[in-house]
């Protein structure tokens, strides 16, 4: 019952912040000069940008990300809860899948080292962000990966 309660507001928390990035983002549509650097989606699905008409809904978030970064950092942060609760849920007994967890928790290090060296707020912020959030996923990663092998190695002496 417990995890239920943390899915579930968690999950809140993703669908509200996803909502509210989504909607600061969309202030990239009045600012046409930063469709060259703002609007990705937009140039890998149509090519050159000719009007708001031509922007993708995902770059709302990247705008979001680069200008007003408090939303797309709560989204963020619920679904990496969501990951880390089902990840110890599912992999709290198997050591070689907690192998591919704790990868997971080296890529989230490594983008924040990938974007120290952005010029927005939001660029610097979500570098400080990704960086602490990789180094909280692996120490997590590596206390659950210690306690499984302490004991696997109990249950080994027992026996």
């Amino acid at each position: 019952m417990k995890y239920l309660i943390q899915y579930l507001l968690a999950s809140m928390l993703m669908f509200f912040s996803t909502f509210a990035a989504w909607y600061e983002g969309s202030a990239i549509r009045d600012n046409p000069w930063e469709w060259k650097y703002s609007a990705y989606f937009s140039k890998l699905l149509n090519g050159e940008i000719k009007s708001s008409a031509d922007l993708s809904q995902l770059d709302h978030f990247i705008y979001a990300a680069k200008f007003s970064p408090i939303y797309p950092s709560f989204l963020i942060l619920s679904l990496f809860y969501i990951l880390i609760l089902s990840g110890y849920l599912l992999l709290k007994s198997e050591m070689k899948r907690m192998k591919y967890f704790i990868c997971l928790c080296i890529i989230t290090f490594l983008i924040g080292v990938v974007v120290t060296d952005s010029p927005t707020i939001g660029g610097r912020y979500f570098a400080i962000f990704f960086t602490t959030l990789g180094i909280i996923h692996l120490a997590l990663a590596l206390s659950t990966y210690l306690k499984i092998k302490k004991r696997k190695g109990h249950i080994e002496n027992l026996v």
